[in-house]
């Protein structure tokens, strides 16, 4: 960062850290003894599509790569688009291996990464669901921040949030995940693949 960036108030962009991620196992666990909310294994990666073959092949690797066990019995990765245009990759695991999931979310974040797509990538999510009532909570991860933030939607209601589950859950887990502090960037992610079986 340079003298005329520190004059104008810019600041240098948060270097993604994916390895972020690995610290959900932990969070898992503390996120069931705090609040009662155990791991669906689900979790999806949303980015923004390119045209290309480049990016068609990426696809197609990320899909050889995250089905090769759907011989030995694991359940097959699903692309889907939302209503804004953006692509999510839904991943399935057992609900109590979070770090198969974890890896997997990991590895296809790494391949477009790696594959120059970095700037598509914008979030990950692992979804969760309260043991007594069954609330759906997600995790949600801003790549291009390296922080995670509770999504929690309230059951019955048309895009309404549970505020104050939200911020239960950020004190609860400040030890184990890096937290966005940024209230503003805890964007709705209504209907995100990952959030409901």
């Amino acid at each position: 960062m340079g003298l005329l960036d520190t004059i104008l108030g810019r600041s240098k962009p948060v270097r993604p850290d994916l390895d972020q991620l690995f610290g959900v196992p932990a969070a898992a666990i503390t996120l069931q003894a705090g609040a009662g909310f155990t791991p669906t294994g689900l979790g999806s990666v949303c980015f923004a599509s390119v045209e290309g073959g480049a990016f068609a092949q990426l696809q197609r690797d990320v899909r050889d790569l995250l089905d090769a066990d759907t011989d030995r019995g694991g359940v097959p990765i699903e692309f889907s688009q939302d209503t804004y245009g953006y692509t999510w990759l839904l991943v399935r695991q057992p609900a109590d291996d979070t770090a198969s999931l974890v890896n997997d979310l990991h590895a296809v974040n790494t391949l477009l990464e790696d594959g120059g797509f970095g700037p598509q990538l914008l979030c990950s999510l692992i979804g969760f669901r309260e043991t007594v009532g069954g609330r759906p909570l997600a995790l949600v991860y801003l790549y291009k921040r390296g922080t995670f933030y509770p999504f929690a939607p309230l059951p019955g209601f048309a895009e309404k949030r549970d505020n104050a589950m939200e911020l239960q859950v950020r004190a609860l887990l400040v030890d184990d995940l890096r937290v966005e502090e940024d209230l503003a960037r805890w964007f709705p992610v209504w209907g995100a693949p990952g959030m409901v079986d």
